[in-house]
């Protein structure tokens, strides 16, 4: 058995899988016991490791690494969870707190912000900018009073909302999360209703704006 804390990586890109297991491994000294590609694939690491830390990507083939981190919320909740995402942490950084994350670090920072976000969360503390610790005790304290409309949808309802920003169709959309054409666009209905945008015109027009501020 180890002395040492264990963890996986769950990422749908190999070489970025192995690039961060061997920086923590070697770095921090901590076990690496596997690591994912996919939500099923962690479920079965999560199983049979049980590991203290999950290092964890929102992109995931298929489906949100927010649903992954809502059930190792429910049915491990000794296992920490560290998000590592090439998302902005203003996009995703409180949904994914609210799904159980005890951090979040963008893939583009550097390494040495992972190794210390990693050490904190294995102490107890959370991992995350200084900035999105100032608007979440702004809004504790003041209530959650965010006039941004986007706050109403879903978790992969902001998804599809955020790539119709970046300019994908429904199909480019529907392959990049491996979902059909006709539940992209159901999701596009949903969007346009919650956000009261009268056409999909309308729905492009406001996520390309959003989209370029966040």
């Amino acid at each position: 058995m180890s002395i040492h804390p264990t963890f996986i990586v769950v990422d749908d890109h190999p070489l970025y899988r192995q690039g961060v297991t061997t920086l923590i491994s070697e770095e921090l000294r901590l076990e690496c016991v596997g690591e994912a590609g996919s939500v099923p694939e962690a479920i079965e690491l999560l199983a049979s490791k049980k590991p203290r830390l999950a290092i964890v990507d929102i992109s995931l083939q298929g489906q949100s690494g927010l649903d992954l981190m809502h059930f190792i919320k429910s049915e491990y909740p000794q296992t920490l969870v560290l998000v590592v995402s090439m998302h902005e942490e203003n996009l995703y950084g409180e949904r994914a707190l609210k799904a159980g994350a005890r951090g979040f670090v963008m893939k583009h920072q550097n390494p040495g912000i992972l190794l210390k976000a990693v050490t904190e969360v294995l102490s107890g503390r959370i991992a995350v900018s200084e900035e999105l610790r100032e608007r979440l005790l702004t809004g504790f304290v003041g209530g959650n009073t965010d006039p941004d409309p986007v706050s109403r949808l879903s978790d992969r309802e902001l998804e599809v909302f955020t790539l119709i920003g970046k300019g994908y169709g429904a199909t480019e959309i529907a392959e990049k999360l491996g979902i059909s054409v006709k539940t992209v666009n159901a999701y596009r209905d949903h969007i346009k209703e919650k956000l009261y945008l009268p056409s999909a015109a309308d729905l492009r027009k406001f996520a390309v704006e959003w989209t370029s501020r966040t």
